[in-house]
């Protein structure tokens, strides 16, 4: 996606890696943890505070969809990161169709990992 602009809720650049790790995370979450999938029950554990970690689709159409979960993640202190892929986002959340968004509730064994990547975008936005 080099080159193409990225939508308005988009606010800060995701490393390859750190992407990976989060799909990673998700597929563990489902496996042995709680993971909520779509953007209703994404906002919905944002807003209860039960999320650990969300997971934002960058290939939303229209992207209102999920515009507001940068800011209502940041006013409750939610990690969350953008993934290219909504496609790839509901093959890792264990579904044969796309999500705009999904969030961790519980890691289960990822809670390493979890941490891992919420010190990573901590890094990237500049709140370490």
């Amino acid at each position: 996606m080099s080159g193409a602009s990225k939508p308005f809720y988009v606010k800060f650049e995701v490393p390859e890696e750190l992407v990976r790790a989060a799909h990673e995370a998700m597929r563990i979450g489902r496996e042995g943890g709680k993971i909520r999938v779509g953007t209703n029950e994404t906002t919905k554990s944002v807003e209860r505070g039960l999320a650990k970690l969300v997971l934002i689709a960058e290939d939303v159409e229209p992207p209102e969809i999920v515009a507001h979960l940068p800011l209502l993640c940041d006013e409750r202190k939610i990690p969350y990161l953008y993934v290219p892929s909504k496609k790839e986002l509901g093959s890792s959340a264990g579904l044969n169709v796309p999500a705009a968004s999904a969030c961790i509730v519980n890691p289960g064994e990822g809670a390493g990992l979890v941490e891992e990547i919420i010190a990573k975008i901590q890094k990237i936005r500049g709140k370490a």
